[in-house]
């Protein structure tokens, strides 16, 4: 029976006995002897995924889970989307690999994703396909930025996550990723981001958006500031591992006329934010701004097809042929799976959906506001974070993200923890997701929370 059949239209996950159960705790202690000690996700996810379908995965031992990971984001439509699974696998007959050779699968996913920004931006930006990676991306746009406008300095933002490659861990704010590892990229100049409920300044929030800003400025200005004029400012729009950060409007407009008075490229760093999971094919387009550079990766195939691109203004294409290449840039299978997933975007009203699921999930997290551990709830379209804290001293309480993440997996609810020490409980659900979905997942949520936080806030027991 397949995982379709198991669940016959119903919306709510099935998890008997331990977990890990006797099969996945094979396969999890034959991992931990042969693998990398970086593998992440199993430590505090402890399954073994047999078969996945639409927002359900189910593991080894025949237990069915609600997905809000979803890969991290990359399966915007889900588990095995029917009509991705069959323009891959109509794809896979005709051609796989095929470099930087123009393909029809490549012509239609490019028009396909240049049809998808702002009208003004359309016919004067150029796409470059990079490696198969977001990071790889990130990489990219750093040397297009550095060779088209001569300098080597760059600006980037506390609590941003870039990637973990040499280049993308340097734009990263997490030093933990960064301490191992000597001499890191250097140049790298960071900044106060708009994390208006933990200011990093010490203001009132009505006042740290512009405070944020005006030091930027007044550091690039000043000519004894110490930062040379740099090739790029980096920013995402909703801090996604920094813990599902919106950045304030005033924030982004004010950045945006800075970088354009000072000629310095504006690069929004969409791979979690992008294809869209914010309500808007990209995030920025909520700030009524354009971009130099835009990064996206992870959900441009839909179905976890890996590709990345960066998308520029046509003025920075100054790079010289083989200025970065990849051997892995020509997915064909991730082109077709691509063009298909923004006619069903289209078609759906899947981005209608982000919306009012949103809107949707923010209603029913309504009863977690004004709890005592609850610093924030925060989110856009459907990338959602809730953050801890301890009531007595605002410490980030990432034993009670923890406790929660793992409660809520016993009762079928797969979530992810961001943010400083990991206090953000993390959603990012599929943007197909249905109404009934959200809230099966929301009251397993509520009711883990409970549990993690009864009889009283100082009674926590951490779960194992």
């Amino acid at each position: 029976m397949t995982l379709l059949d198991h669940l016959g239209g119903t919306t709510r996950p099935h998890v008997h006995g331990e977990v890990p159960g006797p099969r996945s705790a094979e396969l999890l202690e034959r991992q931990s002897r042969r693998e990398s000690n970086a593998r992440v996700y199993p430590r505090h996810l402890p399954i073994a995924i047999d078969e996945a379908a639409g927002s359900f995965v189910r593991d080894l031992d025949g237990n069915v889970f609600i997905d809000f990971l979803t890969g991290a984001g990359v399966l915007s439509l889900g588990h095995n989307h029917p009509e991705l699974v069959a323009a891959v696998t109509d794809q896979l007959g005709r051609l796989t690999h095929a470099l930087d050779f123009p393909t029809p699968a490549k012509d239609t996913f490019t028009t396909a994703q240049l049809s998808m920004l702002p009208v003004g931006m359309r016919d004067r930006m150029r796409l470059h396909f990079c490696g198969p990676t977001g990071a790889n991306a990130v990489d990219a746009a750093l040397k297009l930025c550095k060779t088209a406008t001569g300098r080597g300095d760059v600006v980037s933002f506390q609590g941003g996550f870039h990637g973990t490659t040499h280049a993308a861990m340097a734009l990263t704010g997490v030093v933990a990723n960064k301490s191992p590892v000597a001499n890191g990229v250097p140049g790298v100049h960071f900044f106060p981001y708009s994390y208006c409920s933990r200011c990093p300044l010490g203001l009132q929030p009505d006042l740290c958006a512009t405070n944020c800003i005006g030091l930027l400025e007044k550091s690039l200005r000043d000519p004894n500031g110490g930062i040379p004029l740099p090739a790029a400012v980096v920013l995402e729009m909703v801090q996604g591992e920094g813990g599902v950060i919106p950045a304030h409007p005033d924030f982004v407009r004010r950045l945006r006329a800075l970088t354009r008075a000072l000629d310095i490229p504006l690069v929004v760093d969409e791979v979690q934010t992008g294809c869209g999971r914010t309500g808007t094919w990209f995030a920025f387009e909520q700030y009524d701004i354009e971009p130099d550079v835009i990064i996206a990766s992870k959900a441009l195939s839909g179905i976890g097809a890996p590709v990345s691109i960066i998308i520029y203004d046509e003025r920075l294409d100054t790079w010289a042929p083989g200025a970065h290449t990849g051997t892995f840039r020509g997915n064909q299978l991730a082109f077709a799976a691509g063009a298909q997933t923004v006619r069903i975007v289209q078609r759906d009203g899947v981005l209608a959906n982000v919306r009012a699921r949103g809107e949707q999930l923010g209603r029913l997290l309504e009863d977690l506001r004004g709890h005592p551990w609850v610093r924030e709830i925060r989110g856009r379209g459907l990338m959602w974070g809730i953050e801890l804290a301890d009531p007595l001293d605002g410490s980030s309480a990432g034993a009670l993200a923890k406790a929660v993440q793992a409660r809520a997996l016993r009762q079928g609810l797969i979530l992810e923890l961001g943010g400083r020490d990991d206090c953000v409980v993390r959603m990012l659900p599929p943007l197909n997701v249905t109404a009934a979905v959200i809230r099966e997942a929301c009251a397993i949520l509520l009711n883990a929370f409970e549990q993690c936080t009864s009889p009283s806030p100082g009674a926590l027991a951490v779960l194992s």
